[in-house]
């Protein structure tokens, strides 16, 4: 009897060190997973960060949308909304056959001439997207410029559009690409300059 009690106790300590044991591991688990999650989830914010101002690019470099296309439909071109008042004009017509004088005709034909302007207007009201501001600030330095001097002078010239850097950065490695912008490197700076013509002309050749 005191044998058997003796092996039984043995056993329960064993159980008791191997759960402990267990319990442990499952902890430092619980705490590495954890720190991966946190890891993964500031690199997913970072990925969401860098998506919008890549889509913000992109909404740049390709222009903004015709401001003619909404007015398209207000010149004579397409009259669709003025078939209703044609009815009246085409009774006044034939009153007018019936009197002598048949004014009705000329003041049907007036309210046809009042939209005329207005794609000038809508024209005049389109702003310079980004990539121009930066290839006209560009031309007129007579030194290559980084990207926080170009996002500096810009937003200093156009308060209301709220330049950013990161949007500057990335609209001048478009501008590279492209062969309209030029990046030289300072030690650890980058500088951008304007695609000259003499260099055009010789990498042509």
């Amino acid at each position: 009897m005191p044998e058997s009690t003796a092996s039984v106790s043995e056993l329960a300590s064993q159980y008791i060190a191997q759960v402990s044991s267990d319990l442990e591991r499952n902890i430092k688990e619980q705490d590495r997973l954890r720190e991966e999650i946190s890891a993964l989830e500031t690199q997913l914010a970072a990925l969401r960060r860098d998506h919008a101002v890549l889509t913000n690019v992109q909404q740049a470099l390709d222009g903004p949308a015709a401001p003619t296309e909404p007015v398209a439909g207000v010149d004579g071109t397409a009259p669709s909304p003025r078939k209703p008042a044609a009815r009246p004009a085409a009774g006044k017509q034939a009153r007018a056959r019936k009197s002598p004088t048949g004014p009705g005709r000329t003041a049907a034909r007036k309210p046809a001439a009042k939209h005329t302007k207005k794609p000038d207007a809508a024209a005049k009201t389109a702003k310079p997207t980004l990539v121009d501001l930066v290839r006209s600030h560009l031309a007129q330095q007579s030194e290559p410029r980084s990207a926080a001097e170009v996002t500096t002078a810009l937003a200093e010239a156009y308060p209301e559009r709220g330049t950013k850097a990161a949007v500057v950065r990335t609209t001048l490695e478009g501008l590279v690409a492209k062969n309209l912008a030029q990046r030289t490197k300072q030690g650890s700076s980058v500088f951008y300059t304007t695609s000259d013509a003499p260099q055009q002309g010789a990498q042509a050749e």
